[in-house]
């Protein structure tokens, strides 16, 4: 069976030409933040809808849906780009110490140093004078030197994501796709069932979506990522709904 590629997506001997292999190896060292973007989206609509789903099963008026869920939507969205932005400092401040320590370790025991490129190129096949060819022309270029003790030693990423740029974002992604569940409170003359109805469809079709950017993101089945997400969060919302209807019930019990 011969494969057949789309006339709009490049071939397979396409991708693999000199220049979109340079074009691809230059891309790959430059972050996506997409996946920031998505698990901000994920985790602002779970968090925004449970407030409406737990609101909506206590019986409580649409007023503290909208209160609680815009207070929940603001404070959990800065603390989790605050949480995403400490990450992202802490690694690059992790990346940065493991280089000054291999560039110190270059300046006073640079034989060592040498050694352990032998051994890293060695241990991956290579021999010989080739692989003293291979040591050479690293440890020639002390950039080179030292990043290929980042990836090859340490299991380091060379280029590091921005952490401002990453809390931002996370913490954008959380506002737009969490506010969604709240938009049918915005909206008047909407009963209450009817409000928490829209508000179910809206949130349902923002989880299924999001969740096709995760799919895709991970070159996985777009459409398994959008029913995973859809049942991740439609299980969230079901829990918050039945703590608040117990909670609902419980009190009207203590209160006979």
């Amino acid at each position: 069976m011969v494969l057949k590629h789309s006339s709009s997506s490049p071939s397979l001997e396409e991708e693999h030409r000199p220049r979109a292999i340079q074009q691809r190896l230059d891309s790959a060292r430059q972050h996506s933040y997409l996946g920031d973007a998505v698990l901000g989206g994920i985790d602002g609509c779970v968090t925004t809808f449970a407030v409406v789903a737990g609101v909506a099963g206590g019986g409580l008026p649409a007023v503290v849906a909208l209160i609680l869920g815009f207070a929940n939507l603001l404070a959990d969205g800065f603390s989790m780009a605050v949480g995403n932005y400490q990450g992202t400092k802490a690694q690059r401040e992790y990346v940065d110490k493991v280089r000054r320590m291999e560039e110190q370790h270059i300046d006073r025991v640079p034989e060592g140093e040498r050694e352990e490129i032998r051994q890293i190129f060695a241990r991956k096949g290579f021999e010989g004078q080739v692989l003293d060819e291979v040591v050479d022309t690293i440890t020639n270029d002390r950039r080179l030197w030292v990043e290929t003790m980042l990836t090859e030693e340490h299991g380091l990423q060379v280029e590091s994501p921005s952490p401002l740029r990453a809390a931002s974002v996370t913490f954008l992604a959380f506002l737009l796709i969490g506010v969604i569940p709240l938009l049918a409170f915005l909206v008047p003359g909407l009963a209450p069932l009817q409000t928490f109805l829209v508000s179910s469809v809206m949130t349902a079709v923002a989880f299924f979506l999001v969740g096709l950017a995760k799919g895709r993101m991970l070159e996985q089945s777009m459409l398994r990522g959008g029913v995973e997400t859809l049942l991740t969060g439609g299980a969230a919302a079901a829990l918050a709904f039945g703590v608040g209807w117990w909670l609902r019930q419980a009190f009207d019990l203590g209160m006979a």
